[in-house]
Formats: C-alpha cells, structure tokens, sequence
C-alpha cells in the first residue's frame, strides 16, 4: 500500500487499572467491563471477599491479589509499592466506579498524546444512588486525582476521605466517571457508621498539617480548595454545622432537584452522617479529658 503521507497518530501509553474489591459482585462487572480495551492490564486488589467477587474478576481477565486491609489509604499504596504494574500510567478505581464510554474514550485521546510535563489528571465523578444521578446540591462534577504516571502518585495517610496526589502538573478531564452505588441501603449506612468513626479520629488530631495529608488551600487543586472549605465547616460549632450543610446542600444547591433518592442521600449522608461524626467527635474529646 502507498504511502499516504499522513503522520500516523501516536501510539497510547500502556495503561494499569487497580481496582479495589470486598463483596462487590453488584458492581465490579459493570466497573471492569468500562475498562476493557482500555487497560493493558487489571489488578483487584481484594481484602477477603465472600460473594462471588473473585470469581467475577478471574473470568473478566483481571488478576487477582489478596491483601488485609486497614485503611484506604494504606491499601492504596500498598498497590502502588507492590504491584508488578508494567504501564507508564495508573488507574485507580473502586469496585462500584466504572468509567462511562465518553470518559473512556477521552482517556485514550488524552494518553495518546500527553506532553512529557503532565503527571496527572482528574476524573469528575457523577454519584448514581440506587439508579438515580446526582447533579445538584453541589454533588456534580467533584473531581477526583485517580490517572496518573506510574511512579508519580501516592494516596495521602488518612482515614477517611482519602485522595491521591502527584508531582508535576495535572488536567481535568470531562466526562464521567460514574460512583454507582446500588448496593444494600443497610451496608451502605453501616459503612457510613464506620466511616464516621474513622473521621472523628482523624479530626481529633487537630487542624496543623500532617506528613501526607494534603492541606487546604483556597485557589489549588480541587481537592486543595475542597480541604480549604472543610476547614471552615470544622470552625463552625458542632451539631449545628450538619443542619446548615444540609440546608446549603440540598435547598441553595438543588438538591431537592434530584428526587426522591436525592433525598434519602442527602439526608442520611449530608446530615445523618455529619451528626454521627460529631457525636463521635464529642465522646473522643470526653474521653481525652477525663483520662
């Protein structure tokens, strides 16, 4: 065949997804099946599933590896440092987050010609609870670091509300990454009973900067702007903060737009959920001062 004379596009990047996995067989088909014939490779990462989790993985081509978890965070990196990921980038994913087709394809133009400077690149994550999504009260596009040079990146040493960071310069994409949570209501609130623990204690440790904890700050990235806006929630008084975010939320946002599941969100995880820290927060600074 001739020669056309048209520069050939440039060849994508070897990509690795890690995906974290526990009891995920309602979701992890859905989430593998967004990456296929992007990733090169698949690991899931999994910490003692008793569904049918490991076999779904196994039949989608991933590799399975099991490992005890403490922490997000910890499992995060532990994945990183472990890994034989052979990519020159990484995606990180949970079990009931998929990539829609726009996102996907997105990530293939982008990884087909990203300049050597760019380390990393946030996705925007769009909430289906129980099939409904969630674009209002201030819930759509919240974007999340999760694409990133092989070698660049680290999930910061938190408890809850963990993300990663890089060195080196990022971009936003557009499209969607879906946060599908469809799963057992129950589960759902016992996760957010856990994580309310979890995140009194890591408030308990007060507000100076910790080695590996990305710090606030107004004008950064949008996780650097999202911790600047904690901070000041935390300034306001406790038990009373939850009812003006859920006000914020769910009246001067939108929320009540997003039906009757916005609402059974909104409410339990905007409020609900908020409260129960405090209330966790409360008893550690009790528990301090009386020991």
């Amino acid at each position: 065949m001739a020669d056309s004379g048209r520069p050939s596009p440039p060849s994508r990047a070897r990509l690795s997804v890690v995906v974290l996995t526990f009891d995920a067989e309602a979701t992890l088909a859905r989430t593998l099946a967004s990456v296929a014939g992007l990733a090169d490779e698949v690991f899931c990462v999994d910490s003692g599933s008793r569904d049918r989790t490991l076999e779904i993985a196994r039949s989608a081509g991933a590799t399975v590896v099991e490992h005890p978890f403490e922490h997000y965070g910890a499992q995060r990196n532990w994945a990183i440092d472990s890994l034989p990921l052979a990519g020159a980038w990484e995606l990180h994913l949970d079990a009931d987050e998929r990539l829609s087709p726009e996102l996907a394809e997105e990530i293939r133009q982008v990884l087909g010609a990203a300049p050597e400077d760019l380390a990393g690149l946030y996705l925007p994550r769009l909430v289906h609870f129980h099939g409904q999504p969630l674009r209002h009260g201030g819930m759509w596009p919240i974007y999340h670091l999760r694409l990133f040079r092989r070698g660049r990146g680290r999930c910061e040493d938190r408890l809850y509300d963990q993300h990663f960071y890089v060195e080196g310069r990022t971009e936003r994409l557009s499209a969607p990454m879906i946060d599908d949570m469809r799963g057992s209501f129950a589960v759902w609130k016992a996760r957010h009973r856990r994580w309310a623990r979890l995140e009194a204690e890591q408030l308990a440790r007060g507000p100076a900067p910790q080695p590996g904890v990305i710090a606030g700050r107004f004008g950064g990235s949008p996780v650097e702007a999202k911790r600047a806006l904690r901070r000041l929630y935390e300034r306001l008084p406790p038990f009373v903060r939850p009812l003006l975010l859920f006000g914020y939320r769910f009246l001067l946002r939108g929320g009540f737009l997003d039906g009757r599941q916005g609402w059974r969100f909104y409410w339990h995880q905007t409020l609900c959920f908020r409260l129960l820290i405090d209330w966790h927060l409360l008893r550690l600074k009790l528990a301090r001062r009386r020991g």
